[in-house]
């Protein structure tokens, strides 16, 4: 999937159209207090092995998120591209 690196898209700030640039947005950092990780980590302890088997069902692709910068005021907003895809975000000049 090819998307620009520069393009004009609407500033919720500006309050009207400006360049912004285009990057991957990424994954943060994982918690280890939060709750779906003290309850994984609770039920992996003792025996028993691993928490879940293999799933028989193919895996559903993801949406592609893009953080979208904008230029004038340096404000940043996410935009999802699209439908599910499987296929990789590439950015072209």
């Amino acid at each position: 999937m090819k998307y620009p690196k520069e393009l004009n898209a609407y500033c919720p700030k500006c309050k009207h159209h400006t360049v912004h640039k285009a990057k991957l947005a990424s994954k943060g950092k994982a918690r280890h207090m939060a709750i779906g990780t003290r309850k994984h980590n609770r039920k992996l302890t003792g025996h028993g092995g691993k928490r879940a088997g293999k799933v028989p069902v193919k895996k559903q692709g993801v949406r592609q998120k893009v953080m979208l910068e904008c230029q004038v005021c340096k404000k940043k907003q996410e935009r999802i591209i699209g439908t599910r895809t499987k296929k990789k975000l590439e950015f072209n000049a």
